[in-house]
């Protein structure tokens, strides 16, 4: 347990690291595009290199993974960083303040801690696994915070990070979810941001929140903070195993929310 304690002040401890390098390049920051067509930033960059550099120097064991720089391996060690200090790149891009970092540890895969983490806006939630989900508001108290356990789509609040990989625009994703069906069937709906929405699930200001494309380094520090506060994690399909991993993310506050928003969401 205080080994446990002590990798989640260490993740907290990165975010002003991160933040370090972050916060002056907001709305004053080079733009280039990557092979793939996403935009990537001298901020995204230069965080990740930071808090590499940090978490090799405490945990030279442990291995690293990365949107911009990659994976680094360690076969000895159950234990992996996985981060992403821009999370919501097109956002930062525009000079909206929602954008999040994202840090997460795994061990042996599964996600033990995660810290989602907002520069401009001063806010964090974070958890570890066992000891609650918590949320740090700007110049306020820290607080415990869980869902709200809204058990049917009609009273629930849902928001998707956009319209990609569902039916209204596919972008080259082999599955086009119902957002469609999720839309309509809401009491009401919203795009939110990236991490910013799941963040909302835990807080329980928000009770479904969908991302149909994603990979380890956008879910892996935002399913503890969801199932710490009490909420349900899954693929868009409902498979909960190895969920960091699986190309999409699904968080709900409820499991009957979660049951109906999985059936409605599979293509028709």
């Amino acid at each position: 347990m205080n080994e446990l304690k002590n990798f989640l002040d260490f993740a907290l401890d990165l975010t002003k690291v991160s933040d370090a390098e972050i916060l002056p390049r907001y709305q004053n920051t080079s733009i280039s595009t990557k092979p793939d067509g996403t935009e990537v930033t001298e901020a995204d960059q230069e965080a990740e290199r930071v808090i590499r550099e940090k978490i090799e120097a405490t945990y030279p064991g442990h291995s690293i993974l990365g949107e911009e720089h990659g994976v680094k391996e360690q076969t000895d060690s159950p234990y992996q960083w996985v981060i992403d200090p821009v999370d919501g790149t097109a956002w930062f891009t525009l000079g909206m303040a929602t954008f999040g970092t994202l840090i997460a540890l795994l061990e042996h895969g599964e996600p033990i801690l995660g810290v989602i983490h907002f520069p401009v806006l001063e806010e964090t939630v974070y958890a570890s696994k066992g000891n609650g989900c918590w949320f740090q508001p700007r110049n306020g108290m820290l607080k415990q915070v869980k869902v709200e356990p809204i058990k049917s789509l009609k009273e629930a609040v849902a928001s998707a990070s956009g319209p990609h990989g569902s039916d209204f625009f596919l972008d080259g994703c082999p599955v086009g979810y119902n957002l469609t069906g999720l839309i309509n069937e809401a009491r009401k709906f919203r795009f939110c941001t990236d991490c910013l929405q799941h963040a909302l699930v835990c807080r329980g200001r928000v009770h479904v929140g969908l991302d149909p494309v994603m990979n380890p380094w956008d879910s892996a520090a935002i399913i503890p903070c969801v199932e710490e506060a009490g909420g349900i994690v899954s693929t868009a399909s409902g498979v909960r195993e190895n969920v960091a991993f699986s190309g999409s993310l699904l968080t709900t506050s409820s499991p009957e929310l979660h049951e109906e928003v999985v059936k409605l969401l599979q293509p028709r």
